[in-house]
């Protein structure tokens, strides 16, 4: 519109003219504003989410997870600790009854991080996340520690080993002793005499004390072939003693050392035994391999009860987890045996896809590059062994 063609149009102008000014101006101011109020509310996104404290469940088996009145402690408590120092989180314990029930719960999102003594396996991970492993250790074997009988001293002397050197001595004794009778009975018939018994006899007692010694001189060939034989015989003793006096004295160490009584040697050994262990542990999967005779209890303390009352013939899970109970409970009379049922990596669970996983890995390998990881662990650790040591003096 044209308002030259108006009287006081002029005027008119301006004033239309500073009124749509004045509106660009304030819509302007508007929308600076707003655009800044969304930055912000992007930006403090992150800060607004982690203002309230992260709910972190807790559990498993000491040492990793200790539980004494109202205070939880622990290998696994303490790692996190330090992790959430450095990364100035807050955060709650949230105790739970199970791990599989825990596993879930994570699923479902209701808890931010589980910590404790948790296996990182092929199965977990369809469903949760896991940080970097914190800990390495293995499965082992529990079982009763029973005085050695006499039979599993005499044992060692049967093993197939000795019994199979000692046959071939034999062997080659009554091989040696029918040479020299043959050689010998002609024109030796003193000590060697023509009959079969009696001269095969002499002659494997030569070969015997040749073996042993260098003989008593009660016989001796005079013939060219006997001394053949013998000079061979004496030059093939020095084999074979040294072969029998490596079965025999492997023998006797095992018979003296008491490893004898080691029921659970190999793997082999678990199949037709009665096994307990925790339900809902990675060991339900790995001892489930070797028998199918598996008691599953809901807590380390119900399998060994098992085992004490023989109601299992042992109990597999956790090393440290086994070697801490024996600490706190030393009048058991059970012992962990030298088997190892494979490995496991413990680490944190989140749920897939969490946040907070890549700066929990950093931190975490931040501690393990320093030492703190171990340092943590060795200290748990060595006090669970001088428990132990203190409590057999």
């Amino acid at each position: 519109m044209n308002f030259r063609h108006f009287p006081g149009s002029q005027q008119l102008h301006s004033i239309v003219s500073a009124s749509i000014f004045e509106i660009r101006q304030g819509f302007a101011a508007n929308y600076n504003c707003l655009t800044g109020v969304a930055v912000a509310l992007v930006i403090s996104a992150p800060t607004l989410a982690s203002a309230a404290p992260l709910r972190v469940g807790v559990v498993g088996s000491a040492p990793f997870v200790v539980e004494k009145d109202a205070d939880i402690s622990g290998i696994s408590v303490e790692v996190w600790e330090k992790v959430a120092e450095s990364q100035n989180l807050e955060y709650e314990l949230i105790p739970q009854s199970t791990v599989d029930n825990a596993l879930q719960v994570v699923e479902q999102r209701e808890l931010d991080l589980l910590i404790g003594p948790i296996t990182i396996t092929a199965q977990r991970l369809e469903k949760v996340d896991f940080t970097q492993p914190y800990f390495s250790t293995e499965i082992a074997v529990l079982s009763k520690d029973d005085d050695p009988s006499v039979w599993s001293r005499v044992k060692p002397f049967f093993e197939t080993a000795v019994l199979t050197s000692i046959g071939i001595l034999v062997i080659l004794l009554f091989v040696v002793g029918n040479l020299i009778w043959l050689a010998e009975r002609h024109q030796n018939t003193e000590q060697f005499p023509k009959k079969y018994l009696h001269g095969v006899g002499n002659g494997m007692w030569f070969a015997l004390v040749t073996l042993t010694t260098v003989g008593y001189g009660d016989r001796a060939p005079v013939t060219p072939m006997g001394r053949f034989i013998a000079g061979t015989w004496m030059v093939l003793a020095l084999v074979t003693v040294s072969s029998l006096t490596a079965g025999l004295a492997s023998a006797i160490t095992i018979a003296l050392s008491g490893d004898s009584t080691e029921r659970f040697s190999s793997p082999s050994n678990l199949e037709a035994s009665r096994l307990a262990t925790v339900a809902g542990s990675s060991s339900v999967e790995v001892v489930q391999n070797y028998s199918n005779r598996v008691q599953q209890l809901p807590t380390l303390a119900a399998a060994v009860g098992l085992l004490s009352t023989e109601k299992a013939d042992a109990v597999v899970f956790d090393r440290p987890a086994m070697e801490y109970y024996l600490s706190q409970n030393p009048k058991l009379n059970l012992k962990i045996t030298n088997l190892s049922l494979g490995n496991e990596l413990y680490g944190f669970v989140l749920p897939i896809d969490s946040p907070f996983r890549k700066q929990l890995n950093i931190q975490l390998r931040l501690m393990s590059e320093n030492g703190s990881l171990e340092e943590i662990a060795t200290r748990w650790l060595s006090q669970t062994a001088e428990l132990s040591q203190s409590s057999t003096i």
